[in-house]
């Protein structure tokens, strides 16, 4: 076979570089190694599909830490507002929540994909599941080894994490073989375990609500879960990074009050009240109650100390969850193995994007953004290169 170009992965970040090099007007061959396309991306619109976020460029180029000004060109390019336009394209109304969080109306990802599947294919795209990369041209398929010799090849294959919907970082052992740089892969986006006593059984699932989480310099106002191997949700995945890096976890229990005026109501409770009264009388219940007694022992009796202790409690952590659990992974190409365009430098017209980049973000939009803009920038830049070829 010998398209024009080859893109393989077919998740956000390769199908956004096919779109672009469709809309150059080249043929396009995309690989995608599971039974259907997207896998990843149906997978986060469960809960309800967050697009981007809208806020300030700085602010939101801000939480891609060292990678942001790698980032930024491709970002300015294809942001917060232009995916907005390209969901609207698609015949998907969004619409921004409370948070700054945009979400196509219909919440889940299903009819944004369908549309958007159904687009390229109207375009000429030709799309092949079940075809896993084995390295170099080659392809396993359910019709034998397949040979494609494209033009141009955009690997856009994923991360590390969640091997079953086709994000298993097989890829990279290939490319290390081509003494191309890689950062080694590790959790991003995940949950951590901690050793609960018997009585925390009870709060397994529970959510902790209106809550501050402390992690370093970091100090972020969400909400996590009780799980049966530890602690997760948002609010840990945004501090997810630093307790990776060996932050302790701390988390304020009363983040609207300051610790002065908490200890005044803690002293002002009458004498040999018990400990759990005065903390239900505080206004702590459920989760949040039973994890108080759970991390605070003994529990000190002066009032200043109970009021600094719930506003800074500790949570015993005892390491990340596994990666394959993670929901995004940091690692993988380095920046120094690429050019500006996303081309690797060892391997002239063999472009890279999304996940298998070394950059990480938090969840809220940036993740998802990222690998578009990404997959945008390397199919741009792939379309480019195969012109300046054939003019």
């Amino acid at each position: 076979m010998t398209p024009d170009a080859l893109v393989i992965g077919a998740g956000p970040a390769g199908l956004m570089a096919a779109d672009r090099l469709l809309a150059a007007g080249f043929s396009v061959l995309l690989a995608e190694a599971k039974p259907s396309p997207g896998r990843k991306l149906l997978m986060a619109g469960k809960s309800g599909l967050n697009l981007s976020k809208a806020e300030t460029a700085e602010r939101f180029l801000s939480v891609y830490a060292e990678a942001e000004d790698w980032l930024r060109p491709m970002l300015a390019v294809f942001g917060p507002d232009q995916v907005q336009d390209w969901a609207r394209g698609l015949g998907q109304e969004v619409f921004t929540g409370s948070s700054g969080r945009v979400f196509p109306k219909a919440m889940k990802a299903s009819p944004l994909l369908r549309a958007w599947l159904g687009d390229l294919s109207a375009r000429g795209l030709d799309l092949r599941t079940r075809w896993r990369w084995v390295g170099g041209t080659s392809f396993a398929t359910p019709e034998g080894v397949q040979q494609v010799l494209p033009k141009v090849t955009v690997l856009a294959m994923g991360g590390a994490s969640w091997a079953r919907l086709g994000s298993d970082g097989a890829w990279s052992s290939a490319l290390a073989g081509k003494g191309i740089a890689l950062a080694p892969f590790q959790p991003a986006n995940m949950g951590f375990l901690v050793n609960w006593s018997p009585h925390m059984a009870k709060q397994f699932g529970q959510p902790l609500k209106s809550i501050a989480l402390i992690a370093g310099t970091q100090r972020v106002r969400g909400e996590a879960v009780i799980s049966a191997r530890g602690i997760e949700g948002g609010g840990i995945y945004a501090v997810s990074r630093a307790l990776r890096e060996g932050a302790a976890l701390f988390l304020d229990l009363f983040p609207d009050r300051d610790g002065a005026a908490l200890a005044e109501k803690i002293a002002a409770r009458p004498k040999g009240e018990t400990l759990v009264t005065t903390l239900k009388k505080l206004g702590l219940s459920g989760a949040s109650l039973a994890l108080a007694l759970e991390c605070a022992r003994p529990f000190p009796a002066e009032a200043p100390a109970r009021a600094a202790l719930l506003k800074a409690l500790p949570v015993p952590l005892t390491g990340p969850r596994p990666m394959d659990e993670a929901i995004s992974t940091a690692g993988g190409i380095a920046r120094a193995a690429l050019t500006d365009d996303l081309m690797l430098r060892q391997w002239p017209g063999v472009f890279a994007a999304g996940e298998m980049l070394d950059w990480e973000a938090p969840t809220g939009g940036y993740l998802l953004t990222a690998c578009l803009a990404t997959g945008r920038w390397a199919g741009d830049a792939a379309a480019r290169f195969m012109q300046s070829r054939s003019g």
